[in-house]
Formats: C-alpha cells, structure tokens, sequence
C-alpha cells in the first residue's frame, strides 16, 4: 500500500528505475507522472444522505519525507473562484459515487489550476484541525451525514492549524503551555515516522508565532 510516504518512489532518471523496482518488492506498481506542483492543498467534503453537502475552507499541507507534518487552515491567497471550483469537484465526485460522509480531496496547485493528487473517504489526518478550528468537526459532521440528521456548519471563525506529533510523544505541558494549543494523543507507541497525536492551535494574529513555538518542540510538527 502507498501512504505517508511508504510504497512509493521517485524516479529521476532511467538509472533509478533498478532500485526502485528492488525497493518495492518487485511487485506490479502504477507509474504516475511527475508533477512539479506549487503546493499541496486539501478540501473536506460532507455529503448527507439527502443529497445535501457543505465544503470546509480548502487547507495548505507541509510535508516532510512524504508524511504531513502541519495543515494550515484557511489556506492562503485561495480566491473565492479557486475555492468554489475544488467545492464543485468534491461535490460532483461524492453525488456521482452516491457517497455520504466526509471525503477529503487532496489537490496539488499548479499555476492557479488544481490537479488532484488523490481523495480519502473518510475523515482525514489534514482535517483534524476542525475538531477545535470549525464551527463542526469532521467527525461529527460525518456522523450527521451517516445518520441523516442535518449538516454543520463547515465556517472556520479564525486561523488555526494542525501538527502532527510524529516519532516521539510530546511534553504535555510544553505543548499547553502554547496559548490556543490542545493536544490529541493516540495511545500508540511511538516509532520512528509514525504518527502518535497531533496538536491543534488558534489565533488570529498569532498563529505564526503559536506553531514556531510547538514546531521548537521534540517530535510536533
């Protein structure tokens, strides 16, 4: 499986090909090709069972080694015309799938144009930033889908951001200790590139400064 940065390779030149058919087992793979995108964004689409859907703010992703480290929400500089032409993929994908539920679009920029990388259905890691950055999280949001009750409200009331605790469990009072930080662990032991919590901050006008300072932190970010 291809994932986090796992199961994948990038190919530079016809030298790599060898290595890179060793390394993945020698099994059958998709050749996919390269897209020197501007960035990485992200829509979460909510689909009822009615028929009805709500699009949160699309998101801006960093990645390092192929697995996410900060989602920042809203995503800057997205025009209303950007943001309405990923809302009318989401929702033309979800309606010819007759999907309900959260669905999350992953979209590389590309010279003002979006391209899609690949779609989740399901709520995903960079929409976790809704638990305490939205008017409704993605999880319950997807539970009023399934159950056919209405739809929150997907309004994002200030900047926030989320960042993946990665290898190594957070100091728990370091991380509160950040104004608007709240921290979500996952009872998982932690390893070396595996995703063990994540932290979610607000601010409106510091939110730059809040993520440096948990990015300063050991295994955030």
């Amino acid at each position: 499986l291809c994932f986090a940065g796992k199961g994948q390779r990038v190919l530079r030149s016809r030298g790599d090909l060898d290595g890179a058919w060793a390394a993945l087992g020698g099994v059958p793979c998709i050749l996919e090709q390269f897209v020197a995108f501007e960035r990485e964004l992200s829509l979460l689409v909510v689909r009822g069972r009615d028929g009805s859907t709500v699009h949160y703010p699309l998101v801006e992703n960093e990645h390092q080694g192929g697995i996410l480290r900060v989602t920042r929400a809203p995503a800057s500089g997205v025009t209303p015309a950007l943001q309405a032409r990923a809302a009318d993929y989401g929702s033309r994908l979800c309606h010819r799938l007759d999907y309900v539920g959260v669905l999350a679009l992953e979209l590389f920029e590309v010279g003002g144009e979006l391209v899609a990388n690949e779609m989740a259905p399901r709520v995903h890691n960079s929409g976790h930033f809704t638990i305490e950055g939205a008017r409704t999280s993605q999880f319950e949001n997807h539970l009023r889908a399934i159950l056919g009750l209405p739809l929150g409200s997907p309004e994002v009331p200030e900047p926030c951001a989320m960042l993946n605790c990665v290898g190594v469990l957070p100091e728990v009072r370091a991380v509160l200790a950040v104004p608007g930080a709240h921290l979500h662990l996952y009872g998982k032991a932690p390893r070396a590139g595996r995703k063990v919590g994540h932290v979610t901050v607000t601010g409106e006008h510091q939110l730059a400064e809040r993520i440096a300072q948990l990015r300063a932190l050991p295994g955030v970010g």
